[in-house]
C-alpha cells in the first residue's frame, strides 16, 4: 500500500489548503489506480494528530509547497522543518513546489523536481506516452474518489486545472516560468468535474491556470486572444453534466488580456456572471503600481491596464447575488521587495487603491505579500535585500491599506444588515465561531455564538474587521444567547434582558408586549414564531 500525504500547496496558479484540495492528490491516486496499486490518502493535519496513520504503507508520496504564503483557517501546511519527522523509517517520495526551495537532498526522501507528474508515473512503473498536460486526464478521473478521504468532505472545494504554464514567462519572481503552456482537453476537464460530482462534490474552482480568460484561446498572438464562444459552450457543458453544482468559481485572470481584448473579455465576463455562481473573484496580478518596478521586473500589466480591467468587471459583476455577495469582482495581488523598489513604490500602490475608492469601484480582495525568492527565478540575483531593507515600510503601508482601503471596501460590498447565506463553521474561539462560504477567496465571518464545526448557517452583518466581518446567525429567538440578542443594532442590554425574560416566545405579540416596536428590528435577525 502506498500513502499519499497531502502537505498542501499554494502556488500562483493553484491552491490546495483545506477546504481546497489541489489536483495533485487526485492525479497521484489516479496513477495508482491505473497501475493496480492500493493507496491511502491523508492530510498533514490528520497525520499530526495520528502519526501512525500510514503504519501499513510501504512508501509514502508527500505533496507540499507554499510558493505564495498566506494565512490559512482550514489547515497548517507542511514545512521544510517538519519533513525529517514524517515516517522516518519509511521510503518517501517528495513532490510539489516545495522541491523548488530545496538545496541538496533530504534524508529518507527521493526528490522529484516540479512539475513531477510524468517522472512520478515512470517511477511507479508506468509508461509515459504524452509529454503534455493531457497526460493527467485519465488519472484525474480515476483519482476522483480520493476526495471522499478528505476530512472536509463533502465541503471540499476541488481545484480544477484547465492548463499549465504562462505565455509571458518574464516576471522576475514567478515560478510559473517552469511550466510551458499546455492545454488540457475541455472534454476531459468536464469529465473530471463530472467524476468528482458523481463522488458527491458540489464546489469547484477553475483555478489551476495563469489566466482563465485565455483557456483554449489563440496563443499565436503576442498576447493570447480569448475565445468568448468557446467559453460560453464550455460553461453550458459543465452545467449540463452537473446540474446541481453549488459553487463554480475561477481564480486567475490577467488584466493585460482584458486591456488588450476588451470586447472578447466583455463577453467572457458576461458568461461568468451568468454561468458561474455569486461571490466569484478574478485574482489579478498587478504586483506594483510603480512604473520603475514594472520595467525592472518585466511585469506585464500597467496601472492603466489594471484600472481598465477593474472597471470592466465592475460594470457587469458588482450586482448582489443570492448568497449576499456581488456576482463577480476583481481581486488585486501586490508583491513587495521586487527589484527597483523604493519608498515611493509603497505610496504609489496606496494611491492606486485609494483611486479605486474615489471612483466607487469595488475590489473584493487585496493581497499584500513580500516576495518569496526561488533559486530558479531572476529574483535570485537580487535576493531578499529589498524585503529586509523595506520591512518597516511594508508594515506601515500594509496597516494603512487595511485601515483606509480594506475596511471601507468591505462596508461597500457587504453593508450592515446584509444577509450572508450558506456559511460553514470551520473553527471556534471563545464565544465566536469562524465561518466561510464555499468560494474562491471566501470572506471570513465571525459569528457571535458557539456552533459545531460544519454547521451551515445564514447570518446578517453587524460589524467589520480589517478583512473580515462580524455577523449574527439567523436562529430561533428562543435559542439565542443574551450576547447574541444584545448584539443586534438598536437592542441594548436592557432590552435583551426583557426579551430573555419573555421566553419561551410563542408568537410575535409576546415580544411586542415586552419591547414594543423594536420587535421589527429583531425580526430581521432572528426567527420569531408568528402565531
Amino acid at each position: 500500500m502506498i500513502g499519499i500525504l497531502d502537505g498542501y500547496v499554494d502556488e500562483p496558479s493553484c491552491l490546495g489548503v483545506p477546504p481546497y484540495i489541489s489536483p495533485y492528490p487526485r492525479y497521484i491516486a489516479g496513477m495508482l489506480e491505473k497501475l493496480g496499486l492500493s493507496w491511502k490518502y491523508a492530510t498533514v493535519d490528520e497525520f499530526r494528530k495520528n502519526p501512525s496513520i500510514f503504519e501499513k504503507a510501504d512508501r509514502i508520496i508527500v505533496i507540499a509547497g507554499i510558493a505564495v504564503p498566506g494565512k490559512y483557517l482550514g489547515g497548517k501546511p507542511l514545512s521544510l522543518r517538519e519533513l525529517p519527522a514524517v515516517c522516518p523509517e519509511k521510503e518517501k517520495i517528495l513532490v510539489g513546489p516545495i522541491t523548488l526551495e530545496l538545496d541538496g537532498e533530504i534524508d529518507g526522501y527521493e526528490i522529484l523536481q516540479f512539475p513531477f507528474e510524468h517522472t512520478l508515473y515512470e517511477k511507479l512503473g508506468g509508461e509515459v506516452r504524452d509529454p503534455n498536460r493531457n497526460f493527467v486526464n485519465e488519472f484525474a478521473v480515476l483519482g476522483a474518489k480520493v476526495v471522499r478521504q478528505h476530512p472536509d468532505f463533502p465541503h471540499v472545494v476541488c481545484e480544477i486545472e484547465t492548463y499549465k504554464g504562462c505565455y509571458w514567462k518574464k516576471c522576475s519572481f514567478c515560478i510559473e516560468r517552469i511550466h510551458r503552456v499546455s492545454m488540457r482537453s475541455p472534454h476531459m476537464v468536464i469529465a473530471e468535474i463530472k467524476a468528482l460530482y458523481n463522488q458527491g462534490v458540489r464546489h469547484f474552482r477553475l483555478g489551476n491556470q495563469t489566466d482563465f480568460f485565455t483557456y483554449m484561446g489563440d496563443f499565436s498572438k503576442e498576447f493570447p486572444r480569448p475565445d468568448p464562444e468557446f467559453m460560453k459552450n464550455f460553461h453550458r457543458a459543465i452545467w449540463k453534466e452537473c446540474p446541481k453544482i453549488k459553487t463554480l468559481h475561477l481564480d486567475n485572470v490577467n488584466p493585460k488580456t482584458i486591456a488588450e481584448y476588451p470586447e472578447e473579455s466583455r463577453e467572457i465576463i458576461k458568461t461568468i456572471v451568468v454561468y458561474q455562481t455569486p461571490g466569484n473573484i478574478a485574482a489579478m496580478g498587478m504586483e506594483s503600481a510603480d512604473e520603475a518596478v514594472i520595467e525592472k521586473n518585466n511585469l506585464l500589466a500597467t496601472p492603466d491596464d489594471v484600472f481598465f480591467a477593474v472597471q470592466l468587471i465592475n460594470r457587469y459583476g458588482r450586482y448582489v447575488g443570492r448568497n449576499g455577495l456581488p456576482y463577480f469582482l476583481p481581486g488585486l495581488n501586490f508583491v513587495f521587495g521586487l527589484k527597483g523598489e523604493t519608498k515611493k513604490t509603497f505610496e504609489k500602490n496606496y494611491e492606486f487603491l485609494m483611486s479605486l475608492l474615489e471612483r466607487d469601484l469595488l475590489v473584493r480582495r487585496v493581497n499584500l505579500r513580500q516576495v518569496k525568492v526561488f533559486p530558479s527565478t531572476p529574483m535570485a540575483e537580487t535576493g531578499d535585500k529589498n524585503v529586509r531593507r523595506h520591512k518597516k515600510y511594508f508594515k506601515i503601508y500594509k496597516e494603512r491599506i487595511r485601515r483606509d482601503f480594506d475596511r471601507v471596501m468591505l462596508e461597500k460590498i457587504v453593508p450592515k444588515g446584509r444577509l450572508l447565506t450558506d456559511l460553514r463553521v470551520e473553527a471556534v474561539e471563545g464565544k465566536i465561531s469562524y465561518a466561510r462560504q464555499a468560494g474562491t477567496y471566501p470572506l471570513l465571518v465571525g459569528l457571535i455564538g458557539v456552533f459545531e464545526r460544519n454547521t451551515i448557517l445564514d447570518a446578517r452583518v453587524i460589524d467589520y474587521g480589517r478583512r473580515s466581518v462580524t455577523a449574527l446567525p439567523k436562529i430561533d429567538i428562543n435559542r439565542a444567547t443574551l450576547l447574541q440578542i444584545e448584539s443586534v443594532p438598536g437592542i441594548g442590554k436592557g432590552t435583551a434582558s426583557k426579551i430573555a425574560l419573555s421566553r419561551p416566545v410563542k408568537n410575535i405579540s409576546d415580544l411586542e408586549k415586552a419591547i414594543g416596536d423594536r420587535v421589527k428590528v429583531l425580526k430581521k435577525y432572528f426567527y420569531i414564531p408568528s402565531s
